[in-house]
C-alpha cells in the first residue's frame, strides 16, 4: 500500500502560486506532534500568528468531540489544524465556523476522491452512513477578534482492521479512485478559503453559509436520537438549523456542546 509522505514543496508553492490558497500564511508539515490543535492553540498567544496550517503525519493525541481519542496509523489520514482569526464576528455566529469547515471538507473529497461524502451534524463527515472525517474547533483566544483552531481528521487509506471504530471508513475502503493526500490538502484549504472569505466579505451573514451546509447534510428530515447531560434523551425528526448552527429536534435547539451523542436513521 502506498503511504508516501505529503509533498511539502508542492504544499509550499501552493500558497505562493494558487490564488486561492494565498489566503494562508503558512502551511506546515511535522512528521509527528501530540495534537496538532494543541499546537496551534499556544500559538495562538501570538496575536500576529493568524491563517496558519498544521498537519502532522502522525498524531499521538488526537481529540475529538467531548474529548474522544482520534488515532490512527502514520501516513494513513490528514490530520490537519487551521489557526485563523474571526474579525469582527458576532459571537453569536461563531458556531457556524466549524460547519463551514464541514462544508469545504465535503466539496473537496467530492471533488477529488468522487464519493459521495454527506454531513452529520454538527460536522462529521460521512460516507454510506460511516465516518469519514471529523471536525474540532476550539476558540484560542477570545475577545472583539478571536482566534479559532478548527482541526480535521480525514481516513485515507485506512484499512478496516486499522479503524477506530467499526462505524468509520476510509476513502479507501469507500472505493475512491483518488487518494492522494497533498492533492486532498490542497482542495480542502482552497474550499475553505473560498468560504471563509466570502462569509467574511458578507459581513458574516449567514444565509448563503446556511444554504450550502442544509444542501449536505443528511442529519436533516430523519429520526434522530440526541443523548445530552444528565441522562435527558430527545427523540424527534430533525427539522432545521437555527441561526445559530444549533439542531432543532421538532421544535427544540439543541447544540453541539451539549449533545453527547447523536444517533440518526439515515
Amino acid at each position: 500500500m502506498d503511504r508516501s509522505p505529503l509533498d511539502v514543496d508542492v504544499l509550499g508553492r501552493s500558497v505562493a502560486e494558487v490564488p486561492e490558497l494565498g489566503f494562508f500564511s503558512v502551511v506546515e508539515v511535522v512528521e509527528s506532534t501530540g495534537s496538532t490543535n494543541a499546537d496551534l492553540v499556544a500559538r495562538a498567544a501570538d496575536s500576529s500568528a493568524d491563517r496558519l496550517v498544521l498537519i502532522a503525519e502522525s498524531q499521538e493525541h488526537g481529540r475529538g468531540r467531548h474529548d474522544r481519542r482520534w488515532v490512527s496509523p502514520a501516513r494513513a489520514q490528514i490530520a490537519m489544524s487551521l489557526l485563523v482569526r474571526v474579525r469582527g464576528i458576532d459571537p453569536a455566529v461563531l458556531g457556524w465556523l466549524p460547519l463551514l469547515t464541514g462544508v469545504a471538507v465535503v466539496d473537496a473529497v467530492r471533488a477529488v476522491a468522487g464519493v459521495k461524502a454527506v454531513l452529520k451534524w454538527p460536522n462529521d463527515v460521512l460516507v454510506d452512513g460511516r465516518k469519514l472525517a471529523g471536525i474540532l474547533a476550539e476558540i484560542a483566544a477570545a475577545g472583539a477578534d478571536p482566534a479559532v483552531v478548527v482541526g480535521v481528521g480525514l481516513n485515507v487509506s485506512l484499512t478496516e482492521a486499522e479503524l477506530p471504530v467499526p462505524h468509520a471508513t476510509s476513502l479507501l475502503l469507500a472505493g475512491a479512485p483518488e487518494i492522494d493526500r497533498t492533492v486532498l490538502v490542497q482542495a480542502m484549504l482552497r474550499e475553505f478559503a473560498r468560504r471563509f472569505t466570502a462569509w467574511e466579505a458578507s459581513g458574516w451573514d449567514i444565509a448563503e453559509l446556511s444554504a450550502a451546509y442544509r444542501e449536505r447534510c443528511a442529519t436533516l428530515g430523519a429520526q434522530v436520537r440526541a443523548e445530552l447531560p444528565g441522562g435527558e434523551v430527545l427523540t424527534g425528526i430533525a427539522t432545521g438549523i437555527d441561526e445559530y448552527g444549533r439542531l432543532l429536534v421538532g421544535d427544540r435547539a439543541v447544540s453541539a456542546g451539549d449533545v453527547t451523542h447523536l444517533r440518526a436513521e439515515y
